[in-house]
């Protein structure tokens, strides 16, 4: 398989996917570790959206599996308007 039958194919999301699941572990465990950095949810929301659109994408590139694309658009969309709602409530609040 070269490179560019990778990025032409559902692998270069897949790949995607995990770097986005290795973060987000990474977070979790330098909080568990140190006390200090991003606490999971405050980015919770912010990551599952990014996590839904990138297996939306990958739903895309797979043949036959548009429901689930148009599931994880629904997905992303409603945690970002939850990411941004909650963000405008927490800078309310601050003020």
């Amino acid at each position: 398989m070269t490179l560019a039958d990778i990025y032409q194919s559902p692998l270069v999301v897949d790949i995607a996917i995990g770097f986005i699941v290795l973060e987000t572990l990474a977070l979790w465990a330098f909080r568990q570790v140190t006390g200090r950095g991003l606490a999971i949810q405050d980015v919770l929301l912010t990551i599952l959206s990014g996590l839904s659109l990138m297996l939306a994408l990958r739903c895309a590139l797979t043949p036959g599996l548009w429901p689930g694309m148009a599931l994880f658009l629904i997905t992303a969309g409603l945690a970002h308007g939850a990411d941004m709602r909650a963000r405008a409530k927490a800078k309310q609040d601050d003020s």
